[in-house]
């Protein structure tokens, strides 16, 4: 029952049959062949024979593993290593079919390869997951074809196992380099226009490709015959709370991903950022009340304890309550702070119902307000109109587009800084938008 269970015939099988029984056909017309064709379906059955027993004889033709990392990265490639030995000692074909979790609800998964005798191979394959949450993995299948590729035999290796996806840790190594290095930006990586520095002196050295010329100490370069530049460190210990709508506003898709998931990605690559610039970083999430608060510090378990809160933040998606928010930040933040607010607006009336509260948490904090360009609104703007009705499309969301420039407009007025941002860029702004505050002192 077991040999039953786990034999598969081949199609080559039913294709190399099908033949047969064409020659059949024939020896009406010619019968001659009948005999001869007979003695091509008893080889064809001995081989079929053969073939079943040397896959079946060996106890354990082959050993497979399924090595999957710790967790996942959502929103990311992350690569699953599938890991085969081959104990027999002739070539194999197997076809792998491993039982992937239903999220990502891929019906056709295959990968075919063939394997040396007596060798290893390791084979590599990628899952983007586009949500937070459990993944189970179930049976790892193993389909072993020998060269003559009439039958195959499965293994079934138990591999079930559960991997937590997290906020994209794949981008917090990305970019955790990025953010130090100054000469970056000359290469268009870091979008920073160096206005000014903070004032408090660190050293003297020499000049660098790329350092503020307006920084020269011409005593220094009198004594040395070298240009030599004053260096200013930046202000540390400064208050960072990212704040993260997680209302109606954010549930709006953008490959695979929420805008909620493009800011819990953005805030974990932010955090470690301004952890590693000497600051403190904390967040908080709302939508009808305010939640996952992690308090801004300076601590070696910051970054895990971020983490852990991003990883469980849950949402029905409700109208965010932007009156709680002023509420909370004016009674829990005392000290001056930057917050940074990842939001939505598609219209300049949604931003006057919030504006009040905006206005607030500015008079005591400097706030950035990050939102979204509405992807689908640049392909209708880009898109040629060929009839009268791509016409009025391509006029509406001009107008969309162009109440998204107004509210960034709106928000300046009243001295609040936002970030304009398509969701797939949102990490790269902030990062710059933090730098740019902290290379200018204005917080």
């Amino acid at each position: 029952m077991k040999l039953l269970k786990n034999l598969y015939i081949n199609n080559f099988f039913f294709y190399a049959l099908l033949g047969v029984v064409g020659l059949f056909v024939l020896a009406f017309i010619f019968p001659s062949l009948y005999h001869a064709i007979w003695y091509v379906l008893l080889i064809l059955l001995t081989f079929l024979v053969l073939d079943i027993l040397i896959l079946f004889l060996a106890k354990n033709g082959i050993e497979g593993i399924r090595i999957i990392p710790e967790k996942l990265s959502n929103g990311d490639e992350n690569e699953i290593k599938v890991n085969i030995k081959n104990y027999y000692t002739f070539p194999i074909s197997v076809k792998i079919i491993d039982e992937i979790p239903f999220q990502f609800q891929v019906r056709n998964f295959e990968i075919k390869q063939k394997i040396k005798a007596s060798s290893e191979k390791e084979i590599q394959y990628y899952l983007r997951p586009t949500e937070r949450g459990e993944y189970s993995f179930g049976n790892l299948n193993v389909y072993v074809s020998s060269p003559l590729f009439l039958i195959s035999r499965r293994f079934q290796f138990d591999n079930n196992r559960i991997v937590p996806t997290y906020p994209s840790y794949i981008q917090l190594r990305k970019y955790s380099l990025m953010a130090f290095s100054n000469n970056l930006f000359q290469y268009g990586i870091k979008k920073i226009r160096r206005i000014g520095h903070t004032m408090e002196f660190e050293q003297i050295k020499e000049y660098n490709q790329g350092d503020d010329i307006r920084t020269l100490n011409w005593k220094a370069t009198a004594k040395k015959n070298a240009l030599m530049v004053n260096q200013f460190q930046d202000e540390k210990s400064q208050s960072v709370y990212m704040i993260i709508d997680k209302g109606r506003a954010m549930q709006m898709p953008f490959n695979g991903l929420s805008l909620l998931d493009y800011a819990i990605n953005a805030t974990l690559v932010l955090s470690n950022v301004i952890l590693k610039k000497q600051d403190k970083a904390g967040m908080l999430a709302f939508s009808k009340k305010v939640e996952n608060r992690v308090v801004a510090e300076r601590r070696a378990s910051q970054m895990h304890k971020i983490l852990e809160t991003l990883y469980n933040i849950k949402t029905d998606f409700f109208e965010s309550d932007f009156s709680r928010l002023y509420t909370d930040i004016k009674k829990n933040i005392n000290q001056r702070s930057l917050i940074i607010l990842y939001t939505n607006f598609e219209t300049m009336d949604g931003l006057h119902r919030q504006l009040p509260y905006l206005k607030g948490i500015a008079k005591n904090h400097l706030l950035v307000v990050v939102f979204f360009n509405n992807t689908e609104l640049n392909e209708l703007i880009n898109k040629n109109a060929e009839n009268i009705q791509e016409v009025y499309d391509k006029v509406i969301a001009e107008k969309f587009a162009f109440e998204k420039r107004l509210i960034v407009s709106e928000l300046k007025k009243y001295g609040i800084y936002s970030v304009l941002t398509q969701p797939e860029n949102l990490t790269l702004e902030t990062i710059n938008k933090y730098l740019e505050i902290k290379s200018r002192g204005i917080l």
